[in-house]
């Protein structure tokens, strides 16, 4: 984490050093940094499924389930990643179509959990 934080912001120094001449390179350095960051933080993800597979095993769940909770948490971090890239560099209405895009997205793919619930009511 020590390793992203000073990317980070090491990343806003040079970007700043280059706003007042070529803003266009500071928000391109913005970008890449995003990018490594977003890199850097998707190498944790094999910790988060070997909890996310132990506590399955330890409890009943189906995996459909697990992969249903796993696409939504997917679809929210990337829309969330591609809107903050869009609102960094000033396209503040596309990240907006691209967060509501990201929220009917994970309500639908949450759906086939809604429709079992409704299964089980009606039976």
């Amino acid at each position: 984490m020590i390793r992203i934080a000073l990317l980070g912001v090491a990343a806003v120094l040079i970007a700043v050093l280059f706003r007042s001449g070529k803003a266009e390179y500071g928000t391109l350095i913005s970008l890449a940094a995003c990018c490594l960051i977003f890199y850097y933080g998707t190498g944790m993800l094999g910790a988060v499924l070997d909890g996310i597979g132990t506590i399955t095993s330890y409890i009943s769940v189906e995996d459909e389930y697990i992969k249903i909770l796993l696409k939504m948490i997917g679809i929210t971090y990337a829309s969330e990643f591609a809107a903050n890239l869009c609102r960094d560099a000033g396209y503040g209405t596309i990240a907006g179509q691209i967060e509501l895009a990201g929220k009917f997205a994970v309500m639908a793919s949450g759906m086939p959990v809604v429709m079992g619930v409704v299964e089980i009511l009606i039976f």
